[in-house]
């Protein structure tokens, strides 16, 4: 059987999704997919999108790159923002692009909420009926304040979102608030109020791995990281003028790899604190996703059996 073209699909708008905690195979089955269907692949991981951040986003190598055509990786610099919101302008158009060519947009990553708001519809206040001063007064109360005191006003408006939000991303602590000003809405509520529509038939798949299992990928991985260029290319990073305190590098690998250059962490500290903290976010991201009962859950051990025709085709 040749590749699954979009034409074989029976569905309006087809997307298929290759999602998972960190550490967890995604881009190994995204490319055995990919050698299966007629399809370009489009990023949902919000540290890849940067340039210069390679080894600690583990992100796929230039030959692969090379060899596989991806969308949304390696294109900002790590000082310019990046929204959800443009994130899904973003992908739409080159799913559109791709219906146009006849192939299959192929979602692969672990930012939730990137493959959320891009499924299943996004919420979000228009740009006439934003007040542009709350917006304004939040960032003013982050930049004097902190992240911490931002987190601490949502909990109190709305635990249910500052519990999703426990990274404290201020970008989203920010945007939370700003709804709830704006509306007198909480978050939550509008997410489990408002309709959300979906312009696409979407087919999840994600590798269900036994939890101590993932964590002691993630523990392999951390240490392959450190000894293939991590601190080095932190080190680069800073050199090249670009702040520690940027959400590029307020992510984990970096923040402790700073930490170690800055003398604060000794080697062994610094790899612990990145293996815990990365254990964490894994197991926020299996939270998120256990969310959606539509997943195809594969375990490891098939994934080299795996044949997507069969989970596509036999859900007509």
């Amino acid at each position: 059987m040749g590749k699954l073209k979009l034409n074989d699909i029976p569905f309006n708008n087809p997307l298929v999704v290759i999602l998972g905690p960190t550490a967890s195979g995604k881009t190994e089955f995204s490319l055995s997919v990919y050698d299966q269907i007629d399809c370009e692949i489009i990023s949902a991981d919000s540290r890849q999108i940067y340039k210069y951040l390679d080894v600690g986003t583990a992100k796929p190598t230039r030959a692969i790159l090379n060899a596989y055509k991806h969308h949304l990786i390696d294109f900002l610099e790590p000082n310019e923002e990046f929204s959800v919101g443009e994130f899904i302008k973003l992908s739409k158009e080159i799913i559109q692009n791709l219906y146009h060519k006849n192939k299959i947009p192929l979602i692969v990553g672990g930012t939730g909420l990137y493959i959320d708001a891009l499924c299943n519809g996004f919420i979000e206040l228009s740009t006439t009926d934003r007040d542009t001063n709350i917006r304004t007064q939040l960032t003013n109360e982050f930049e004097i304040y902190g992240k911490e005191y931002l987190y601490k006003k949502l909990k109190e408006i709305d635990p249910i979102s500052a519990a999703k939000y426990s990274d404290m991303n201020p970008r989203r602590l920010i945007r939370a608030l700003e709804f709830y000003y704006q509306t007198g809405i909480k978050f939550s509520d509008a997410h489990k109020t408002l309709t959300r529509t979906s312009d696409y038939t979407v087919f999840y798949f994600g590798i269900n791995y036994d939890r101590n299992v993932l964590y002691n990928r993630i523990n392999e991985r951390t240490d392959w990281m450190w000894q293939n260029g991590l601190v080095d290319e932190t080190k680069r990073l800073l050199q090249m003028g670009f702040s520690p305190n940027l959400n590029a590098l307020n992510t984990v690998g970096y923040k402790e790899a700073i930490k170690f250059l800055n003398n604060q962490y000794d080697e062994q500290k610094a790899l612990d604190e990145i293996k815990k903290n990365t254990r964490r976010y894994a197991k926020r991201q299996l939270t998120w996703f256990r969310k959606n009962l539509k997943i195809h859950w594969i375990e490891p051990k098939i994934i080299e059996k795996f044949i997507i025709y069969d989970f596509i085709l036999k859900e007509k």
